[in-house]
């Protein structure tokens, strides 16, 4: 029970001394040493990291999907290449982890409420001037071709 106590003060003082010993916890098979609490806590987080990381990438795809549509004049390789880049990032994700699939359309709406403020402010337009709810589907904005006009 002390091993534990230590374990879980090595967690709050050292994070990464803490990561190094349960690994090697892992390895040895002394399981019964492990710092149980904080691992399952580790885990879960990282399952959370993977879902923000899919939320983020469709924020910076939307924004510029947004960007397109509503500033046409302003259109640039550099908006569309940040596109094509969002939309590889995003379907690298989902081959490495499959079932993040399931989570794609909800996220994608998610994200967008963040990706009409980012549009807003860089574009310097109302954030009125788009709709409340994304316009395209999840189909259409993870699709290589489509660019909204």
């Amino acid at each position: 029970m002390e091993a534990v106590s230590n374990l879980n003060n090595l967690y709050k003082k050292d994070f990464y001394a803490w990561i190094k010993e349960q690994a090697r916890l892992l390895k040895t098979n002394e399981f019964n040493q492990l710092d149980i609490a904080n691992l399952v806590e580790e885990v879960e987080s990282m399952g959370s990291s993977e879902v923000r990381e899919l939320e983020s990438r469709f924020e910076i795809l939307l924004m510029h999907l947004l960007k397109w549509k509503y500033q046409p004049n302003s259109r640039s390789v550099s908006w569309e290449l940040t596109i094509k880049e969002q939309r590889k990032r995003i379907a690298v994700r989902i081959k490495k982890m499959p079932s993040l699939k399931t989570l794609l359309n909800e996220t994608m709406l998610e994200a967008y409420d963040i990706a009409i403020y980012e549009a807003a402010k860089e574009t310097k337009l109302s954030l009125k001037a788009f709709p409340d709810l994304c316009e395209w589907d999840l189909k259409q904005v993870l699709d290589d071709q489509f660019y909204p006009s």
